[in-house]
C-alpha cells in the first residue's frame, strides 16, 4: 500500500478542497511514489465538543522528578517522577532535550482518539519516553508536524523506522505546506549550521497519509489544525533559520509550490508560512491550543484557532511561545495580550524562555502552570 496524500478545505466552513491545497497534494504524491490524493476531513460546521482532553509532554527541555502533582479547577497536573519501581533498581528514565513532542488523548462519549504532535530532536529520546509513558504507536490516530525545524521533526524518521509494522497503514500525517519540507540551516546564535531536512522516504516506507493542512482541517475527528497562521497582532517574526528550495535525493521542497515571496536562489530567510497550531474544543471550557513553537506569534496562533473554530473562549494554551530572543518590553506586551484573551491556563514549554515565565508568574500567578518532560495535563469538561 502506498502513502495517500490529502488536501484540506480552503475556508473554515467550506467542504471542498482548494486548488492550492490540491496542487500541493499532487506534488507530494509525485515525490512519494505517485500516490493518489484524497480529500481531508474538512471543518464543515462547529468543531467537535469533547468530554475530556489529556496532554502528555513527551519531550521537553528538562524535567523535575520530585515536582509535586496538583489539582486545579478542571485540570489535574500529574508529573512523571522517577523511572523507578519497587521491584527493580533504576533503569531507563525520561530523556529531556531541546525539542518538543506532545501526546494528546481526547474523549467524546465512548470515542477516544490519540494524536502525536511533533517528534522532538532525537529518535532515542522520543522512543524511550513513549515507552516509559506507556504510549503505544499502534494506537495513534494521527500525527501532526507543526513546522520544519529539526527540534520538532528530528525524532520522526527513527521513530517510524523503529515501529515499522506497528503504526497503522494510512495514518494521517498533517503538515502545513510545501515549505515544511525545505532543507534548513540554523542562522541564529549560539552555533550556525545544517538544520536538517525531512526524510520523505521514511514517510513513504511507513505508508503514512501525508495531509496538507494549509487551511484548517480536522485531526482524527476530534481536534483541528489552525491552517497557516496570519500575522495580525503586534508580534514580530525573528527568524532563526534559512531555507533552501529544491529537491535532492528525494528530499527537499519544490520551488514552484513555495510562496512567491519566498522564491529565490541560495538560502532564504524562513518566514514559517507553513507553521500550524493544533487545538481541541473542550465542552463547557473552551479551546486547548497547542502552539508548538509560535514563530509567527503565540497570540497570532491563538487568534487563528479562535477564528477558524468560531470558539472565543480559550481554556489553555500549551507549548513553545518562542519568546527567549525578545526584550522584556515585548514579553510584557505578550503577557498583556494573553490577559486580554483570558485563557484559564498558560503552560509555557520549550522555546518560551525563563524571562517570560518570571513576568507571567508575577502578572498571572493563578493561570501559569509549570510542566516538564513526562507531565500529564488532564482537562475535564465543565459540570454545568
Amino acid at each position: 500500500m502506498r502513502s495517500r496524500l490529502v488536501c484540506d478545505d480552503p475556508a473554515r466552513r467550506d467542504v471542498l478542497c482548494g486548488g492550492g491545497a490540491a496542487a500541493f497534494s499532487l506534488l507530494l504524491a509525485d515525490l512519494l511514489g505517485g500516490a493518489r490524493p484524497v480529500r481531508a476531513e474538512a471543518i464543515a460546521g462547529p468543531v467537535p465538543e469533547l468530554d475530556a482532553v489529556s496532554v502528555r509532554i513527551v519531550t521537553d527541555s528538562y524535567q523535575f522528578a520530585v515536582a509535586p502533582s496538583r489539582t486545579l479547577e478542571g485540570l489535574a497536573v500529574q508529573h512523571f517522577g522517577w523511572g523507578i519501581s519497587p521491584d527493580h533498581p533504576p533503569g531507563p528514565t525520561l530523556v529531556s532535550e531541546f525539542g518538543l513532542s506532545l501526546h494528546v488523548t481526547s474523549r467524546r462519549g465512548e470515542e477516544t482518539r490519540r494524536v502525536l504532535v511533533d517528534f522532538g530532536f532525537t529518535p532515542q529520546a522520543l522512543t524511550t519516553n513513549l515507552t516509559l509513558l506507556g504510549v503505544k504507536p499502534s494506537e495513534l490516530d494521527a500525527l501532526v508536524l507543526s513546522h520544519g525545524h529539526y527540534d520538532h521533526f528530528g525524532g520522526l524518521a527513527g521513530f517510524l523506522a523503529s515501529h515499522q509494522g506497528q503504526i497503522r497503514p494510512g495514518l494521517p500525517f498533517h503538515v502545513g505546506g510545501e515549505d515544511c519540507f525545505c532543507a534548513r540551516e540554523w542562522t541564529a546564535p549560539p552555533v550556525k549550521g545544517d538544520f536538517g531536512v525531512i526524510d520523505r522516504k521514511a514517510l513513504q516506507d511507513a505508508r503514512l497519509t501525508v495531509t496538507a493542512t494549509e487551511r484548517p482541517a480536522l485531526v482524527a475527528g476530534h481536534g483541528f489544525t489552525s491552517g497557516q497562521i496570519d500575522q495580525r497582532s503586534f508580534e514580530k517574526l525573528l527568524s532563526p533559520s534559512a531555507m533552501r528550495l529544491g529537491v535532492t535525493g528525494g528530499s527537499g521542497c519544490y520551488p514552484d509550490r513555495v510562496a512567491q515571496a519566498d522564491q529565490g536562489p541560495g538560502w532564504i530567510p524562513d518566514q514559517f508560512r507553513h507553521e500550524i497550531a493544533t487545538a481541541f474544543n473542550l465542552k463547557g471550557r473552551g479551546l486547548i491550543v497547542l502552539t508548538s513553537c509560535s514563530h509567527r506569534g503565540v497570540v497570532n496562533a491563538i487568534r487563528q484557532a479562535q477564528a477558524v473554530s468560531g470558539v472565543e473562549k480559550v481554556h489553555a494554551v500549551i507549548g513553545g511561545f518562542h519568546l527567549a530572543p525578545y526584550p522584556p518590553d515585548y514579553l510584557r506586551q505578550t503577557v498583556a495580550a494573553l490577559k486580554e484573551i483570558g485563557p484559564d491556563y498558560i503552560v509555557p514549554l520549550h522555546c518560551t524562555g525563563e524571562p517570560f515565565f518570571e513576568i507571567a508568574k508575577a502578572e498571572l500567578p493563578n493561570k501559569l502552570v509549570r510542566a516538564y518532560t513526562g507531565t500529564r495535563l488532564d482537562f475535564s469538561r465543565s459540570a454545568s
